[in-house]
């Protein structure tokens, strides 16, 4: 049962305050007669306090004066909206639209270029490979070598026979 009349009084509080916001020059209306900040403020001035009931009550508007300042305090801590690229519809919310940001003369250096027409070379008429075949010539280096010894080899024996036959 605590626990609901606890949160009876913060909702309260909470309807309070939201009240408070939104009426103009801090006025509450409450009922039949309306209520400043300031009597929010002082809890005394809000009822006698002749019979339990209103002792009770007056307790509860301390609670709520509380709850009130808490929430006051949080909402003033939190930092006001900018608007930049939003147009609200609250006319409230319309103060925090910003300005549009005014940028400085930018001058295109793409559109200076092509102002100048340039002579066109072809990309492609400059790449010529280094060796076309350098890398065939890795891969068969060593069977190169052992061709060019028996070559060597069969020369020697073919010019022997030639000078013996002489």
């Amino acid at each position: 049962m605590e626990d609901a009349a606890a949160r009876h009084d913060r909702l309260l509080a909470l309807r309070v305050a939201k009240d408070l916001l939104y009426t103009t020059a801090g006025h509450h209306q409450n009922g039949n007669h309306d209520t400043t900040g300031q009597q929010l403020e002082n809890p005394t001035l809000l009822a006698p306090l002749h019979t339990p009931e209103a002792k009770e009550a007056s307790k509860e508007n301390i609670t709520l004066v509380r709850t009130l300042k808490k929430l006051t305090m949080m909402i003033n801590d939190i930092p006001a909206m900018k608007f930049r690229n939003y147009l609200p519809h609250d006319e409230q919310l319309r103060g925090g639209k910003l300005a549009p940001v005014s940028l400085p003369n930018f001058e295109d250096p793409i559109s200076a270029e092509t102002a100048e027409p340039k002579q066109l070379e072809d990309p492609f008429g400059n790449i010529a490979p280094k060796n076309p075949n350098w890398d065939l010539k890795r891969d068969v280096q060593k069977r190169i070598d052992k061709l060019e010894k028996r070559t060597q080899k069969a020369l020697a024996e073919i010019a022997g026979i030639v000078l013996t036959d002489v």
